[in-house]
């Protein structure tokens, strides 16, 4: 029985190399893959060029080929088992074809993206507000600069791994009632990466990175609320291999206001005034976020009256202008009133019109303002 030119039909040299056997088998899938053809002639052409890339990819079985032997031919090694991507991996090739990339096959690399970190930053009202800038001391991991991320020692390089000839897996063969059964796993000697470092770094011990405790400078947007996230763009973690660094999350938490207290953009404080106070109007002082502010009480002001300060409140986050500043009034009711107080208090009373009828007043004589006064002084 003939072999199979497994070269002639990926249409390449006998010397070429893994990559150039690989962008054969990607441009030929791409044109006779059963999605994409339907042609039946096509679809024997597509499992011929599976077969054949499955073979030529295995460095195994392209040593037999190279010897003249066939690995597919009865007793020849394992050949593919049935189905219609003509043997055990070719679906992850077809993968590679049409999205440049196997999830499944071939080393993995030794540089990967690092993790995102998340810091926490505790801020006054005023700075989430008008906004701050802080210097901040994080402990990530950063590029080893012994070995600037390669993770050798001075002076060595990395070497392929005897294990899986840098394939980054290994296979194994089992029998079973559908005959033999070829799977692949992870080359545990070098995690799937196909090459070792014989000689790590003495800094990070081949990691390629180290922690290292450094200042980083965050500009706080005002506007910004409590629990919001400012993102940091490759300030995280360095990744294995001096891979590139991930993303640094601070957490704004906003410390609670001796004063004010916050929903949305808005402000909402409390002032309580006495009742004459209320009754005739008078003038407070706030400190407000932007300084004393100047507050007038109309005359006549009830109990839980609202006075709003327009564009007092926090600057919006998106957009322009602010939120507003709302003083909610509390009035105070006199709890102890002296023999002279209760006489002015009844004069007026009977001023407005207000004086009670006889018939409030308790057996001991007195009215409503006696039986306050008593309260309070114990009476």
């Amino acid at each position: 029985m003939v072999a199979t030119d497994y070269y002639g039909v990926l249409g390449v040299r006998r010397d070429a190399t893994s990559e150039e056997i690989k962008r054969a088998y990607r441009r030929l899938a791409r044109d006779l893959h059963p999605d994409v053809n339907p042609d039946p002639d096509a679809q024997e052409r597509f499992k011929e060029v599976t077969a054949a890339y499955e073979v030529l990819s295995d460095p195994r079985k392209r040593e037999i080929v190279d010897l003249g032997g066939d690995p597919l031919a009865p007793g020849g090694g394992a050949g593919p088992a049935g189905g219609p991507f003509g043997g055990f991996g070719g679906l992850g090739d077809i993968m590679d074809a049409f999205f440049g990339a196997s999830t499944a096959r071939g080393p993995r690399s030794r540089v990967r993206q690092g993790a995102d970190a998340l810091i926490r930053l505790d801020l006054e009202l005023a700075e989430t507000a008008f906004g701050t800038t802080r210097d901040l001391t994080v402990d990530t991991a950063v590029v080893c600069v012994t070995c600037a991320g390669a993770g050798t020692a001075p002076g060595a390089h990395p070497a392929t791994c005897d294990t899986c000839g840098g394939r980054g897996e290994v296979q194994s063969v089992q029998r079973s009632f559908l005959g033999q059964v070829m799977t692949s796993r992870p080359c545990p000697t070098c995690s799937g990466t196909g090459i070792v470092i014989p000689h790590p770094c003495p800094s990070c011990a081949g990691d390629g990175r180290v922690r290292a405790r450094r200042t980083v400078s965050v500009k706080i947007p005002a506007g910004v609320e409590d629990g919001m996230r400012i993102r940091l763009s490759g300030q995280g973690e360095v990744g294995p291999g001096g891979g590139p660094a991930g993303d640094l999350y601070v957490e704004v938490h906003e410390q609670p206001h001796d004063i004010f207290t916050r929903e949305g953009d808005d402000l909402h404080c409390h002032v309580s005034l006495p009742m004459t106070a209320a009754a005739l109007g008078t003038s407070l002082t706030l400190d407000t976020l932007d300084g004393e502010e100047l507050i007038e009480i109309r005359p006549g002001t009830q109990p839980d009256t609202v006075v709003p300060l327009r564009a007092r409140g926090v600057p919006h986050l998106r957009g322009v202008g602010r939120g507003d500043l709302h003083i909610h009034v509390a009035v105070r009711t006199p709890t102890r009133l002296d023999d002279e107080q209760e006489r002015l208090l009844r004069e007026l009373a009977g001023l407005r019109g207000e004086d009670l009828p006889a018939s409030t007043r308790g057996h001991g004589g007195g009215g409503l303002f006696s039986k306050m006064r008593d309260a309070f002084n114990g009476r």
